[in-house]
């Protein structure tokens, strides 16, 4: 299968509120619409995680995240810049005022954990399916993530509504993110290096 027909599967499982497995810039993740509360609960039964943690989502472009917050701060801004060369880990930023997004999916707190991917598969599908996508790790919660497709646990694979292709060979290691909470005061707290 090419990758652009995986995308495409993929876009339409998402489009019908379905749950998918896919690779990204970090491990392996499960996704939906991160705008659907229903798929977003789907998510957190998978993951058998409560729905008081929030999820990680992710996007393609600068534009695409300032649809899901209300004001980015500059601190963000220049985080953001700083990472466009593709040098430094992938960096999630938890940001204040989330809109836009399924309830369920936004903390208590009003924030919201987005990540520009630079990753061509999932850039390519954030940027086709043209809103944020629910991408938290594929494991059951309080076991290790799924750094590649091999490491996935048989009954996610089941649970699931779709299944990428693309980058099932691969036997490399991955990490998880880095995570950064940026608060609209302007107080940085690194929360997972």
């Amino acid at each position: 299968m090419t990758r652009e027909q995986d995308i495409k599967n993929a876009v339409e499982v998402l489009r019908r509120g379905g749950v998918i497995l896919y690779p990204t810039d970090t491990v392996w993740g499960i996704g939906c619409d991160a705008t659907n509360p229903e798929a977003v609960s789907h998510v957190y039964q998978i993951k058998q995680r409560e729905d008081s943690k929030a999820l990680i989502c992710l996007v393609d472009s600068d534009a695409r995240l300032q649809r899901y917050v209300r004001n980015v701060p500059e601190v963000a801004w220049q985080l953001i810049d700083s990472l466009k060369d593709g040098n430094g880990k992938p960096t999630t930023l938890i940001l204040d005022g989330a809109v836009n997004l399924a309830n369920n999916l936004v903390a208590e707190d009003g924030s919201i954990a987005l990540r520009i991917t630079n990753e061509p598969f999932s850039k390519e599908l954030c940027y086709r399916f043209q809103k944020a996508l629910v991408s938290t790790s594929a494991n059951i919660s309080g076991q290790p993530a799924a750094q590649n497709y091999c490491d996935i646990d048989p009954v996610l694979l089941e649970a699931v509504d779709y299944v990428c292709w693309s980058r099932r060979q691969e036997h490399k290691p991955h990490q998880p993110s880095s995570i950064i909470r940026l608060r609209s005061d302007g107080e940085v707290t690194i929360i997972r290096k």
